[in-house]
């Protein structure tokens, strides 16, 4: 009897032994899914393709015969005749979006730079009205103390309520002796050591707002609010904003000794890149689909802000000079010696010429009115 109880005993645990094991298996083993699981309306995902990266952007600039558009390419040949020699380095000239004239002297080419002077408030003023769009600067009558408390410091307290539209529009009442005369301010302004310092310091002889006065000051101390402003060197910002979109490869920007950019002055590049800051301003501020420059901005920084100084010059927006040549309206930036961008809207042209200095700065400016505007048949 004791030896079948053994052999029962035995039997049971085998039994449960088998029972568990099989329990064990059937839960390693991936149990087949209901067909609710698996529809055809939700296939399995297909793996996400890595994304194409943006198309680059064409900055080549077209190059085309004049006669295509509209302008007699035998009075250019007659200005390239009376080029050869002069103190101008090139001309470029644009129409219809495309260039239609290049004239270089023997020794430059597309890709020599020039120092544009004057003409570089013109791109300082275009800074403004980007960083105005951008939220940097509040209003155009914000006192200039906002971005430059050292304003406040000044003894004379009507430079507090300086504004930056009193710089935009050359009417700070700041001394200032830019041109000619027996005395100017540009070596004592050059050699110091703090150009801001320096401006900020001059005499206030007309009430701001009152009086047309031409300073590079006036503009370099726009070109220090706008680096306050945006916490970032000028050159960056513009390089970011504007050159870089533009394709104004060339452009090198010079600096105070505390490294403010030279916002009056200090533009380098090439005649072709000062061509193509014109054609900007004439598309309205958009370059390949994009606006770069608000339109708002070209249309006021263009148009006519105050008379200027009453001469050939012509009447004053902000840092763009304005007048007609030919019986066109044009609006133009303008540097010493002899450096122009001009663009005249109703002709769809855009002009940039380069030049030696010393020399008269208004001597270039005949080989615009004298020949370009005529081939255009102006």
């Amino acid at each position: 009897m004791k030896k079948l109880f053994v052999l029962l005993l035995v039997g049971s645990l085998l039994l449960a032994a088998c029972s568990s094991t099989e329990e064990e298996t059937a839960s390693t083993i991936p149990q087949p899914q209901p067909s609710s699981a698996i529809t055809p309306s939700e296939p399995e995902p297909i793996p996400e393709s890595e994304p194409e990266p943006a198309p680059e952007i064409d900055n080549s600039w077209q190059l085309d015969a004049p006669e295509n558009h509209g302008v007699d390419p035998a009075v250019l040949e007659q200005m390239h005749t009376a080029l050869i020699n002069a103190p101008v380095y090139a001309v470029v000239t644009a129409k219809d979006g495309v260039i239609i004239d290049e004239y270089y002297q023997a020794g430059y080419d597309e890709t020599s730079r020039y120092a544009f002077h004057s003409a570089s408030k013109s791109v300082t003023s275009a800074l403004f009205g980007i960083a105005m769009e951008e939220g940097y600067i509040d209003s155009l009558d914000d006192p200039l103390s906002k971005y430059l408390p050292q304003v406040l410091e000044q003894e004379d307290i009507r430079k507090h309520a300086l504004t930056l539209r009193h710089l935009l529009t050359q009417t700070s009442g700041l001394e200032w002796y830019e041109w000619g005369g027996s005395y100017s301010n540009w070596n004592e302004f050059r050699s110091a050591e703090n150009w801001v310092d320096y401006i900020l310091g001059r005499n206030l002889v007309y009430e701001p707002g009152a009086v047309f006065n031409y300073s590079t000051g006036n503009t370099h101390l726009l070109a220090a609010a706008l680096e306050n402003a945006t916490g970032r060197p000028l050159m960056d910002y513009a390089k970011e904003k504007l050159f870089d979109p533009l394709g104004m490869e060339s452009v090198v920007w010079g600096t105070d000794p505390q490294g403010v950019a030279d916002g009056g002055n200090g533009i380098v590049m090439t005649a072709r890149d000062a061509a193509r800051f014109g054609q900007l301003f004439l598309e309205g501020g958009v370059w390949n689909g994009e606006q770069l420059i608000p339109a708002d901005w070209v249309t006021e920084s263009t148009s006519v802000q105050n008379a200027g100084p009453g001469d050939s010059t012509g009447q004053y927006g902000y840092q763009w000079w304005v007048r007609q040549f030919g019986g066109y309206d044009c609006y133009y930036a303008f540097g010493a010696w002899g450096q122009y961008i001009l663009v005249v809207p109703e002709l769809n042209l855009v002009t940039a010429i380069a030049s030696e200095g010393p020399q008269n700065s208004y001597a270039s400016r005949a080989y615009f009115t004298d020949y370009i505007l005529p081939a255009c048949g102006a």
